[in-house]
């Protein structure tokens, strides 16, 4: 086959993709546009990958792909929650776009996602893992996905031909799935797209009986902020649900036994057993590590006082957190050698990153939403042999909302007008004076919801943070992000930075303007929960 230009139509909007001005064997096409490995875990805090900060974990695999390539230090997500981050990433468009604004919402499958761009310029397609839609995929030649959030153990898959559960851990299931395609149904002769995305470390955390035997015995450092009183930052902060000591349920999240829970005469939330799809064996093997941890809490805990039952919860946290990363970067591993060993590497772009980052214990907290730097910053790693310099750190504000635009251009391929974010490319050629960014838009619209986070948007450079908390409060924060790393001092009321306020609110509203969100849109929002009953 000879390589050509080519028209063609997709859904209203025309795409042009090239392959090369010269005579081009069907062969060649492989080498001339690269193969795209696009890893994703799911609440995969930064702090919890080595290549970031090593004090938690050692995660080799992951960091290999920062050594082989590029670590991103400041890269971000438009809205920290999982269903919409996907939405970004796939459709380039930020939430109040391409209308994914929540877990809730359903998402409007007429958007045009890039998968199905990259399919029509001739790659082959294919998913595994976890999506968390609602609904199956666009613009892919195979998937294998797991309903909803999923499940650790003996999970089911959703797939073209109906429903499958394969016995296992899901993490080296979805792996298996991934390496099984790339051996028997990869396409030698054609470029391929491969998004391999983990449900590990969603909650509830359960690892592997590899990894929970290791683990479980295992302390872990105290954040800093551990025992943060809230008392510098405004409402949204004192009345967020997400505090490891009040709002981590000791059955769902920590594995305390429910008859424990029950004899100790201690109030907790019931949610769904996450060990219900163990078989008999898996539980057996669970319970002989998990039964003496709670026999030690039965004991200890007519004792404890709120600051020591808080770091016993946490450490439980931080043991199972990090168990299901383990697996994570194990399997990573997997999927590195596997190219390395069949020659794809020279010619395969590998990404790393997370739909958004996590907290580890940090303000006290747990889970995401925030526009504060540990949910709103998430991990990113890129490796590109030949095209980007091994081991080059880079802190330029970078997004998820980047993602399309960027795989796009690496495929030759022309993207569509209504795309919101920037390609990358020049950043990982090395050519930073092609980058002129120095802004990002965050908007986060789930309340009142799980987590209790308020509604806000806000902007963030390299040295200041301002946010603007709304519908059931209207507080401003601004945060000096060199000078306070942690975030704990809001300094919007202070007179010293009378100006930096006065300059960050002009930049919102051009990028507000740019984005094209604003505060009727805002409204229809809180219209459309007024209508479902979600609020009165």
């Amino acid at each position: 086959m000879r390589a050509s230009r080519c028209l063609l139509p997709i859904s209203g909007a025309i795409f042009l993709f090239f392959f090369s001005c010269r005579s081009e064997t069907k062969e060649d096409i492989a080498t001339i546009r690269p193969n795209i490995v696009f890893i994703m875990s799911d609440d995969h805090a930064y702090q919890a990958i080595s290549a970031y900060n090593d004090k938690l974990i050692k995660t080799p695999n992951i960091d290999r792909i920062a050594n082989e390539g590029m670590l991103f230090t400041n890269a971000s997500v438009t809205n920290s929650i999982c269903a919409p981050s996907r939405a970004v990433i796939l459709t380039g468009k930020h939430s109040h776009i391409n209308g994914k604004i929540d877990n809730l919402s359903p998402f409007d499958t007429t958007n045009i996602t890039f998968p199905q761009l990259l399919q029509n310029a001739g790659y082959q397609t294919a998913m595994f893992g976890k999506l968390h839609f609602g609904n199956n995929p666009k613009g892919f030649d195979e998937f294998k996905i797991l309903p909803g959030q999923g499940d650790y153990y003996n999970p089911t898959f959703n797939t073209e031909k109906g429903d499958t559960t394969i016995v296992g851990y899901v993490t080296d299931i979805i792996t298996d799935l991934t390496l099984d395609w790339l051996e028997k149904r990869r396409d030698s002769k054609r470029p391929f797209l491969l998004m391999y995305l983990h449900k590990a470390p969603h909650r509830s955390w359960l690892p592997a009986e590899r990894h929970y035997r290791e683990f479980t015995k295992k302390t872990f450092p105290l954040p800093e902020t551990l025992f943060d009183t809230y008392a510098t930052r405004g409402e949204a902060a004192r009345t967020a649900e997400m505090n490891i000591l009040e709002h981590m349920i000791l059955n769902y999240d920590n594995k305390v036994f429910p008859e424990v829970i029950e004899e100790l005469q201690i109030k907790d939330r019931k949610l769904f057993d996450p060990l219900e799809k163990m078989t008999p064996d898996q539980k057996t093997a669970w319970n002989s590590v998990y039964a003496p941890i709670n026999e030690d809490f039965r004991k200890r805990y007519p004792g404890m006082n709120d600051s020591t039952l808080m770091v016993w919860k946490f450490q439980r946290y931080m043991q199972d957190y990090l168990g299901t990363i383990a697996a994570v970067d194990e399997n990573v591993g997997r999927l590195l050698n596997y190219l390395d060993r069949e020659g794809l590497s020279k010619n395969t772009m590998v990404v790393y990153t997370s739909d958004q980052g996590f907290y580890l214990g940090e303000h006290g907290w747990f889970d995401k939403r925030f526009m504060y730097d540990e949910s709103f910053k998430t991990p990113l790693l890129i490796k590109w042999p030949n095209v980007i310099k091994a081991g080059i750190t880079e802190d330029e504000m970078v997004q998820n909302l980047d993602f399309a635009q960027t795989f796009l251009e690496v495929a030759g391929a022309l993207t569509p007008s209504d795309m919101q974010g920037e390609s990358l490319v020049p950043l990982l050629k090395g050519q930073k004076e092609k980058w002129d960014r120095d802004a990002v838009y965050y908007h986060y619209y789930e309340y009142p919801a799980e987590h209790a986070v308020k509604r806000h948007y806000g902007i963030a450079t390299k040295d200041y943070k301002l946010m603007h908390f709304y519908y059931d409060v209207d507080e401003w924060e601004l945060y000096d992000r060199k000078k306070d790393k942690q975030e704990m001092n809001n300094v919007y009321e202070d007179p010293k930075y009378a100006d930096v306020v006065n300059e960050m609110k002009q930049k919102l509203e051009e990028l507000r303007l740019k984005y094209k969100d604003n505060d009727s849109l805002s409204n229809q929002y809180i219209k459309l929960y007024k209508e479902k009953g979600w609020i009165d």
